[in-house]
């Protein structure tokens, strides 16, 4: 009887020290991937982003892609990822700008990877801003900033400022020589639908953010003798300047209006501040997928990028991608769209065309 209840005990310790070792190998087990996690996310804050550069020739090329509309696993979003790839082979930008609206389908990870991996795998550097849409499938805001940082090729701040939206980053392009900013890039979040229900349609600029572009733009300025560094802007929704500078029949413009502008019903005031800068001479914006016009507007050249996606969203428009080449030194900037068919139209140069 003895042997048994000893037997019985021992059986019972036996399966304690088993649970136990179980127990601390998953304690161990945790510890390892916290540790892993930890040095990740250390390892991409330590991340350097790509340099920006003018090339030998003074020349810094950037290609907008907007309203890709990605929506995965469905055969219609194929024609974006083509026209993507196909541009980038085509014309070898410098960096490309993604203005919003990339991905609207779940998984919209998924989507995202497919799109971004192949620009990290062709060495592109790339800047994304958010449209309305991004945030209404499966990520929210903050968590697609996180999945885009992640690859070395993006130039987006690695700490968004503490100012509304997420993804808002001054891109500084430097001189052929020297390790000073020679050309801004202003990459904004326009937000998406106005928290006031006395509002409709869509979101604004809130105080915080102009503040913040003021703030950057007399920084850069100080740092330049004081003279403003010349500058392009990159965010979603079209300011409400867009429209009245296109309706003034003495404003020369480039390119097609075929829907009235969905700007926000309120004007919180960037075109304003932009004005009183002196820096910013071109802002480009998607969000109206059968617009591509430029038109200037006070110095200020008002542009849309060319609607990239497929038919998974409207558009009458062949989709396709805006092209802008700057030069170091000189206050101007080509532009062009590049069809998905590869037909270059509406060719101009900012200022002298307009």
């Amino acid at each position: 009887m003895s042997f048994f209840v000893s037997g019985v005990i021992l059986s019972g310790y036996k399966k304690k020290l088993h649970c136990a070792a179980k127990l601390k190998t998953k304690m161990i087990m945790k510890r390892i991937l916290f540790i892993c996690v930890f040095v990740s996310i250390s390892l991409l804050s330590c991340f350097s982003l790509p340099e920006l550069r003018f090339n030998a020739d003074r020349k810094f090329k950037i290609v907008q892609f907007t309203d890709v509309h990605y929506v995965p696993g469905n055969d219609k979003s194929g024609v974006a990822l083509r026209t993507i790839v196909e541009t980038v082979e085509a014309e070898h930008p410098d960096l490309v700008i993604f203005s919003g609206d990339v991905v609207t389908g779940k998984p919209a990870e998924q989507g995202w990877k497919i799109i971004l991996d192949e620009l990290e795998r062709r060495s592109v550097p790339f800047c994304v801003v958010p449209g309305n849409h991004d945030d209404e499938q499966d990520l929210s805001r903050e968590q697609i900033s996180a999945l885009v940082k992640q690859y070395k090729m993006n130039v987006n701040a690695r700490k968004d400022p503490k100012i509304k939206g997420v993804l808002n980053t001054v891109v500084e392009v430097k001189g052929t020589k020297g390790e000073r900013a020679s050309f801004l890039l202003y990459c904004l979040d326009s937000n998406a639908y106005p928290a006031d229900s006395r509002f409709k349609g869509y979101g604004w600029f809130a105080a915080d953010q102009i503040e913040w572009y003021k703030r950057m733009s007399e920084k850069y300025t100080r740092k330049n003798g004081n003279a403003p560094l010349p500058a392009l802007a990159f965010f979603h929704i079209p300011l409400p300047e867009y429209r009245e500078a296109y309706d003034k029949k003495e404003n020369k413009r480039f390119g097609e209006r075929k829907e009235r502008e969905c700007s926000p019903e309120l004007n919180s005031g960037m075109f304003a501040s932009m004005i009183e800068a002196g820096d910013v001479m071109g802002v480009f914006v998607g969000h109206d997928h059968d617009n591509d016009y430029i038109v200037n507007a006070y110095g200020i050249a008002l542009g849309y990028g060319r609607f990239t996606g497929g038919k998974t969203t409207y558009t009458n428009m062949e989709n396709g991608a805006r092209v802008i080449e700057l030069t170091e030194g000189e206050r101007m900037f080509r532009t062009y769209i590049r069809l998905q068919s590869g037909e270059i139209k509406d060719m101009a140069v900012f200022p002298s065309d307009f």
